[in-house]
Formats: structure tokens, sequence, C-alpha cells
């Protein structure tokens, strides 16, 4: 059986951005799964029954254990002889397109996710540019994860159009439509939430998923939130995600907003994010660049309408006034009035809920994603 290897920078992307599909793919190809070391890479071998292998990786630019990491992948790849070697995040992308491409791999997969570069300015733009052409000379095929991401791509001259693909509609993994139900959620379990959480039956609930960062659009979020709550009290904003202020810290008056503002919630990381999002009444993801956002699938799937940026994935996902609302990024006030019409026009909400988990099941169910990939894999010749 040939081997595939996928490659993540740290485990919990292993475990959570291709939860399922390592299992699935073992079906037709030996696979074996490589990230940094953790409680996540232990899940995957136990969850996926695949083999897993650590490589230490960064997150940020440091030459030293970046080389360190492309030496160990170049050792790892020349003893396992992979025919596939795929990776996701940007710098496994970096470190293992190079080692797999130093070793011979004949076919060198990296997804695109996302670009973190397109927020970056000046001597840091330039040399992110620089890593990032270096990455896709590295590999044999880029698959962006949405059709905005491909043209971003093709924008900036990145690489050529010959060697992009994106999936199906997009998408890394697809979504499980059947865990991602708002049905699956018992009665008592949200009505001792809101208990919990002190929210009545009047509130209207605005929920945030995701790293509570400068980048997804968290700042100009909990100030259209604070504007919101003067003139609205019964409504409340959920914040759910884990803190990140080493990389991309907020505004020192966002964080004292989330702190003093008693209609703002700010429950951290959530294993289970379904009984949270099952108690609020619209997700608002105003971030500032997607590669295709799970946030937005899951939220769709569990009949939430979506108020998003207009950025690639985002407002692919999303179709203005049918299944959610589409604003301009970084624009508080256009964030703020289009809360503002969720709250004034229940029946317009209702409409775009009817909207939206059909939608998703259409487009964008696991299972179709993951045979997708496995047919491009099928393609690749030996």
């Amino acid at each position: 059986m040939q081997k595939l290897i996928r490659i993540t920078t740290v485990p919990s992307s292993l475990r959570t951005l291709l939860r399922g599909q390592h299992r699935f793919m073992s079906n037709h190809y030996e696979v074996i799964g490589v990230s940094g070391d953790g409680d996540a890479l232990a899940e995957v071998r136990q969850n996926e029954g695949i083999r897993t292998h650590v490589v230490e990786m960064t997150r940020t630019i440091t030459p030293f254990k970046d080389l360190k990491a492309v030496y160990q992948l170049y050792t790892f790849f020349k003893s396992e002889k992979p025919f596939i070697v795929h990776t996701h995040t940007p710098k496994a992308g970096t470190v293992g397109m190079l080692a797999a491409k130093l070793a011979g791999v004949p076919h060198r997969l990296h997804t695109i996710a996302g670009l973190p570069l397109l927020e970056a300015t000046g001597n840091k733009r330039k040399l992110l540019n620089a890593v990032e052409k270096f990455t896709y000379r590295c590999a044999t095929l880029i698959l962006p994860n949405s059709f905005g991401l491909e043209q971003i791509i093709l924008d900036h001259k990145f690489t050529t159009p010959d060697k992009l693909k994106v999936i199906g509609n997009g998408s890394s993994n697809g979504i499980n439509t059947e865990h991602y139900d708002t049905a699956l959620v018992p009665e008592d379990v949200k009505t001792n939430l809101k208990d919990e959480l002190n929210i009545s039956e009047d509130d209207i609930v605005f929920i945030f998923i995701g790293r509570i960062v400068k980048d997804k659009g968290i700042n100009e979020l909990v100030l259209a939130f604070n504007s919101l709550s003067e003139s609205n009290k019964n409504c409340k904003l959920l914040l759910v995600g884990p803190r990140e202020n080493h990389l991309d810290p907020l505004l020192p008056e966002t964080e004292d907003s989330i702190k003093t503002n008693t209609q703002i919630l700010a429950v951290g990381v959530q294993k289970d994010i379904r009984p949270y999002v099952a108690i609020s009444h619209v997700l608002a993801f105003p971030s500032y660049r997607e590669g295709f956002p799970n946030v937005v699938l899951q939220g769709s799937c569990m009949e939430l309408p979506c108020i998003v940026g207009n950025i690639n994935g985002c407002n692919e996902i999303i179709e203005h006034d049918v299944n959610g609302l589409i604003i301009p990024v970084k624009d508080a006030k256009a964030l703020e009035k289009a809360m503002q019409f969720m709250i004034d026009f229940p029946e317009k909400r209702q409409a775009m809920i009817t909207n939206s988990r059909n939608r998703i099941i259409n487009r964008y169910k696991q299972e179709f994603v993951w045979n997708e990939i496995l047919k491009l894999y099928q393609t690749l010749k030996s």
C-alpha cells in the first residue's frame, strides 16, 4: 500500500482540521500523521487509527529550528519513501515541502487555508511573500481551500494557474453535518447553560467562535457590541475560543470592555461548541482573512444566520440576505448595523435560518470533500 504522510505544525491542527479524514484515507493508503508532540497527537493515533511521528515546528520565523525540522523531515521521508506528502498550515508547508523535494518525494501537495501574510507590511511582508513563493515552488500542487483564495494567490503571482486546484466547492475537510445538528443538544443542557451564563429567554445572543485575536476582527466586534448593548439591554455576546495575546494581541480598550461589559461573556476554549451555538441566535464572524472558515460552516449547519466580513471563504458560504449578512472588513459601524438588523427583524432572521442547514449539507458534507480529495490522489501517477 502506498504511503501518504499528512503534516501540520501543531498536533491540534492534525486532530481538528482533518478529523475523520485520516481514518477514511487509511482505507486506501498507509497514512502517517506528523506534527509537534502533545496530547492531541496521541488522540490522533487513538481516534484515527494511524501511525504518528513527532517533528517539532514553530509558528514564527526561527531559522535554526526550521532547518532542524527540515533535516528531521528529510531523514524521515528518506526512510519511509512516501508516495504523497500533503502539508497543512504555513510552517509545516514550508519545511515539509522543502524536505519532501530534497528527499525526492514524487507528489508534494500543500493546502492553503488562509494567508496570514496579507495582514503584514513592510520588510516582514516582503520576507513572507518570498517564503510563500518558495513553498509553492517546492510543491507539485497547491490546494487553496476556497475559490477566493485561489484568486488572491494568482493576483499576488505566488504561482501559476496550472499548479492550483480547489477541491469540490471549497473547504479542507468539509463538515460532519450529523455532528453539527442543533437537535442533538438536549433542552436541559441548553437551559442549564443559559442559567449558568445568566442568559434570559428574551435575550438575543450573538456568538463568536475562534481565536480571540485582532485578525479575527475582535476589536471591531467588541466596539460594535459595546455600542449596541447601550441601547439593547436584552442582548449578549458570547466569545468562545482561546487567547493568543503573544501572537496577535487585542487593543487595551478591547480587553477592558471584555472585562467590564456584563453583556459580554468570554467562556474560553470549549471542547464541544454545540451547546453554545444551540443557545445563540446569530454567529458574528468579522475576520480579516480566512481560507475557508470551519466556524461559519458549523454555525450555518446548526441553523445560525451569520454576519461575516466580505472576504474569500466567508462570502462563498454566506449569500447576503439569504443565509446571513456580508459586511465590509474592519468596519465596526457596519457590524453594529448588521447586528441591530438581526435584533429588529426577527422574521428576516427566521428566513435566513431556513436557508442555512440544507445549503451546507448540499455543498460541504464531509464525505463529499473526502471523496474529492481521494479522487485527486488517485489521479497522481506512480
